[in-house]
């Protein structure tokens, strides 16, 4: 495949296919897509691929609350995936997924390689073992008491209180956190990556470029203690791929996870004319990039390449860590409603909004970024609007009305367009190097020279004096000129923007060379608004709809591990803390009739109730939809929490609370009085 063009493979860290995308998980995809897009402009052959993780013991156990299959459930959560990425612009070459047929032939293969290399161990290991479900138990689906510290409900490798970690064995009344029974330790053999075999290699290879010298000196503290075994095995029942030689053994997430990448761009080839093989040989000339969190770095940067060479496959040119994202300087939480959903983002701002502030902060290292509300609010409308945008809709409307569409053949300030164009090569290093801060700054400082030139000249002056029309025409057609250009600046980042740009200016799609050809004696369509103002009220409703959601879930995905085989109601939920008879007596808890039943659009668990309080109507939502279908409720007597404050939901107000008992899912009972009650009865 000869080409004096860069030949590129990207890949990003999959998305777990066990709940939605949210706005920490954009900070990867947004910068790799900004990136990949900047290479294409340049004109290099450069393709993105990713795929759902669709594997492991989680996906397993949240299918079964859910009460699907594993398939069903990955199937559902990789469509939801594929339209909140194609929403904010991350155009992927191709989204697969990891539980598929090229995922399973890929994985045998490197496992056969391996252990024919004497790179495979087997040994028996303990582990803590469920006897209700009969499973072993990762160490996340541990609960109990911190050994330190005493906080209750930790997981069974570190303490989210105090911030210890420990091995499982050493929680206090540890439960597991699928059945609520106490683990025993049980005996299993499982298959091991002998990491160890390749300490020389990796030594030279995390110090030789691939990796951010940061990063490269934190591995050195593993090497340095001596690299361990890497269990590359799961106990049945697990949902994976079951290892080729040895039944009940199935290949851990982790091992079949990064193969994802590769049986993604497999998938690719088979749909085009690209080569597999030339890229991923051991003696490729391809570059390879990988975008990672800095949670996972250890796997990528010692694991991943090591099992690529030691499979006969090339290893990363790069692997690029990122920091985490924070919101208003903490991190994501959802009682304050900063645990933002990427689909409740979108439900009410720009999806490019968000793509130019992570850009405007983002740098090469591995530093955490923050979404600080008020500074992005402020930032957008500064930068983007009032000036880029700022700068089309100033000189656009004279071009329209005065010229009939037509810009100047004479670029008024050739010097100050040769200063835009020379920044081209600086932008360019500060993409290509992953400084999207750095270029976003110069594009700005541009940005305001051009509004600077605007405002020398005062376009709407010079049109109110005869016989200065050539040069309104002039100054508005070198605006635009100079517009243009930042937009082909900032195409990688605002690509709807861009495109919106392109058809206003009536031009082919932008690549970074057409800074360097100006438009002259050229016909533009007209103007229309390109990006508007962020508005606090739409941030306010993202926070909202955020609480809303949180307050509304009748199980959290924790919650659904529990099951009610093992456990009684008191075992699963017990008695809060005691409470005043004060305290009590505030509650008005009311009978009412149901009126009205019906689904809520876009509501997963929701019905909106009308109930009749016997001269009083209120409007409710209730989380019941699995367990009653609407025409049952109508009609019926229940029980309300009926001064509870009004809520303002994404839906609509809802004016109470409508008392239920049970686990919750299909598992919820409304309560209802004896006959003889009558609505608005009061509840004591």
């Amino acid at each position: 495949m000869p080409s004096t063009q860069r030949q590129i493979l990207v890949t990003s860290a999959l998305p777990y296919a066990n709940g939605p995308i949210h706005l920490g998980h954009l900070v990867e995809y947004l910068q790799t897509d900004i990136w990949v897009r900047f290479q294409k402009m340049c004109g290099n052959e450069c393709w993105f691929v990713c795929a759902s993780d669709a594997h492991g013991t989680p996906i397993m156990l949240r299918a079964q609350a859910d009460g699907v299959t594993p398939q069903e459930l990955i199937n559902r959560i990789h469509k939801e995936h594929d339209k909140d990425f194609a929403d904010f612009q991350i155009e992927f070459d191709n989204f697969y997924t990891t539980h598929s047929k090229e995922n399973r032939e890929l994985s045998a293969t490197i496992y056969n390689r391996l252990k024919d290399a004497n790179h495979i161990s087997r040994r028996i290991i303990t582990q803590a073992y469920d006897p209700v479900k009969e499973m072993f138990l990762p160490d996340r689906f541990i609960k109990g008491d911190c050994p330190r510290c005493g906080a209750k409900d930790q997981y069974g490798d570190n303490c989210e209180v105090c911030g210890a970690t420990y091995s499982p064995t050493e929680l206090v009344n540890a439960v597991s956190a699928i059945s609520g029974a106490k683990p025993i330790e049980k005996e299993s053999e499982h298959l091991f990556f002998k990491l160890a075999d390749f300490t020389d290699l990796l030594k030279d290879w995390i110090h030789a470029g691939h990796l951010q010298e940061s990063v490269a000196n934190k591995l050195d503290e593993w090497l340095e203690q001596g690299l361990q075994d890497w269990d590359i095995s799961r106990d049945a029942p697990y949902f994976g791929f079951e290892i080729p030689d040895v039944p009940g053994k199935y290949f851990y997430v982790w091992l079949d996870a990064p193969v994802g990448y590769m049986a993604s761009f497999r998938n690719l080839c088979d749909k085009s004319e690209l080569d597999f093989d030339y890229f991923w040989r051991s003696d490729s000339s391809t570059e390879l990039y990988h975008f990672i969190g800095k949670d996972i770095t250890n796997f990528h940067c010692l694991f991943w390449p090591a099992m690529l060479d030691g499979a006969g496959y090339r290893k990363p040119t790069n692997v690029f860590v990122h920091g985490f994202l924070t919101v208003n300087g903490n991190k994501m939480s959802k009682s304050r409603g900063t645990f933002i959903m990427a689909r409740t983002y979108l439900n009410h701002l720009n999806p490019e909004y968000l793509r130019y502030y992570y850009a405007a902060k983002l740098g090469a290292g591995v530093d955490d970024i923050d979404l600080n509300l008020e500074d992005f609010q402020a930032r957008v409308n500064s930068d983007l609007v009032g000036k880029v945008v700022n700068i089309a809709s100033r000189c656009a409307g004279f071009i329209s009305k005065k010229f009939s569409g037509e810009l100047s053949a004479e670029i008024h300030k050739p010097e100050l367009l040769q200063q835009f164009t020379e920044s081209s090569d600086s932008i360019a290093t500060h993409y290509e190097g992953r400084e999207f801060g750095r270029a976003i700054r110069e594009i700005m400082a541009l940005a305001d020279l051009a509004n600077q030139y605007i405002d020398d000249n005062k376009p709407w002056v010079l049109a109110k004096e005869a016989g200065r029309e050539q040069e309104v025409q002039d100054v508005c057609s070198m605006g635009l000129n100079l517009f243009r250009i930042l937009i082909i600046y900032l195409k990688p980042v605002v690509p709807a923007m861009a495109k919106a740009s392109e058809d206003f200016l009536n031009v082919s799609p932008f690549c970074w060379q057409d800074v360097h050809q100006p438009l002259t004696s050229h016909n533009i369509n007209r103007f229309k608004p390109l990006m508007t103002r962020i508005e606090r009220s739409a941030i306010d409703a993202v926070l909202e709809e955020s609480t809303s959601s949180v307050e509304s879930e009748i199980k959290t995905e924790e919650e659904t591990m529990i099951e009610t085989e093992a456990t009684t109601p008191l075992t699963a939920d017990p008695i809060s803390d005691e409470i005043s008879f004060d305290d009590f007596v505030k509650l008005d808890l009311r009978v009412a009739r149901i009126t009205k039943a019906q689904h809520v659009e876009g509501a997963d668990k929701l019905l909106q109730l009308t109930l009749d309080l016997g001269g009083e109507t209120r409007n409710v939502f209730a989380g019941i939809k699995s367990a009653y279908n609407p025409a049952d409720l109508e009609g019926r007597l229940t029980v309300m929490v009926a001064n509870l404050a009004p809520r303002k939901m994404r839906f609509g107000l809802s004016e109470g609370m409508v008392l239920a008992a049970g686990p919750g899912g299909s598992e919820l009972f409304i309560l209802g009085p004896d006959e003889g009650a009558e609505p608005g009865m009061r509840v004591k």
